[in-house]
């Protein structure tokens, strides 16, 4: 949960190292699971920049979460060799199961789903990965069955 007392003490510790803005919302979002809309003004006062600058290098870099993390992230490789080998038919499906599109979170918070461009896997076509899990050789059953354990 978001704290700007946690926050501020958090920025004060950083904002005199070189290049203080990247390494600041990284400890951010480890801290807090994402960077909240306030932390922009109170990183623009400490650094001495605009609250522009801050919100475009949120916005710029997808891997800052701008909203609560969902419970489980279910992500699905996008690349070349999983779309090949049915990635396209297994996203659509995931997508109506969640209700869903990438980039979104079911209502209940519970489950994300995030696309990925490649997990290295691509002998092993289609993959996902479920909160850091890898799963390769991904069809309707196992996805189904990752969307279940994601449920609970």
């Amino acid at each position: 949960m978001w704290n700007d007392t946690v926050a501020r003490d958090l920025i004060d510790d950083a904002k005199g190292a070189p290049g203080a803005l990247l390494p600041i919302l990284h400890t951010l979002q480890e801290t807090f699971g994402y960077i909240d809309r306030a932390a922009e003004a109170l990183i623009a006062e400490a650094l001495n920049i605009s609250r522009a600058e801050v919100h475009g290098v949120v916005t710029f870099y997808h891997d800052f979460r701008q909203s609560p993390p969902p419970a489980h992230t279910l992500k699905l490789c996008r690349a070349e060799a999983c779309q090949s080998m049915g990635g396209d038919r297994l996203a659509a499906r995931a997508k109506a199961r969640l209700g869903v599109d990438f980039g979104e979170a079911t209502a209940d918070g519970r489950i994300g789903l995030e696309p990925v461009y490649c997990l290295g896997l691509c002998s092993a076509a289609p993959s996902a990965m479920l909160d850091g899990r890898i799963t390769a050789r991904l069809d309707e059953a196992k996805l189904d069955a990752l969307l279940t354990e994601a449920a609970r």
